[in-house]
């Protein structure tokens, strides 16, 4: 099953890129992961793993996750090594101003081998998974527009007292 969701934040991709590959913040952005720790000796970039969780219903699913592409700034994508099988991938591009940033983030799971019964539960399981991804999106624009807002109201006031 393949879900998606996307949302223009009104802050530069540095700022959003931040968010999305500091693991610590995962569980205070990312709605429905209950889980979402480093389990290799990288925190971040190729290589890094994860140990997710997510509450699909009253299920906690997910696995261990490893990231496969990290092109700074604008894809940052991952497979799963156990568990559900899964990829995501978080994508930004730059709006023309450089001030806002166009984020989507992926995701594709199944249950494999498991035939038509995976099938339906991949099918009943989509639209939490879709309004999780959804959620996390609105959840990172608030924290990042939050955070711009903060710097450029630090920046003023350094300038006011100058």
């Amino acid at each position: 099953m393949r879900v998606a969701a996307a949302i223009d934040v009104a802050a530069p991709p540095q700022l959003v890129w931040d968010f999305v590959t500091d693991p610590a913040r995962y569980l205070h952005f990312m709605s429905g992961i209950t889980r979402w720790e480093v389990t290799s000796e990288q925190d971040r970039g190729v290589g890094a793993r994860y140990r997710t969780l997510m509450r699909v219903g009253s299920a906690e699913v997910g696995g261990l996750v490893e990231i496969v592409e990290c092109d700074a700034l604008r894809d940052l994508a991952w497979t799963s090594v156990t568990g559900i099988d899964q990829r995501g991938r978080w994508r930004l591009r730059e709006r023309a101003d450089g001030a806002r940033t166009r984020v989507e983030l992926r995701l594709q799971y199944g249950v494999g081998g498991s035939g038509i019964v995976g099938w339906i539960a991949e099918q009943v399981a989509a639209p939490a998974v879709r309004e999780n991804l959804r959620r996390s999106l609105q959840e990172l624009r608030r924290q990042a527009e939050h955070e711009q807002a903060r710097a450029a109201a630090a920046t003023r006031r350094a300038a006011a007292l100058r």
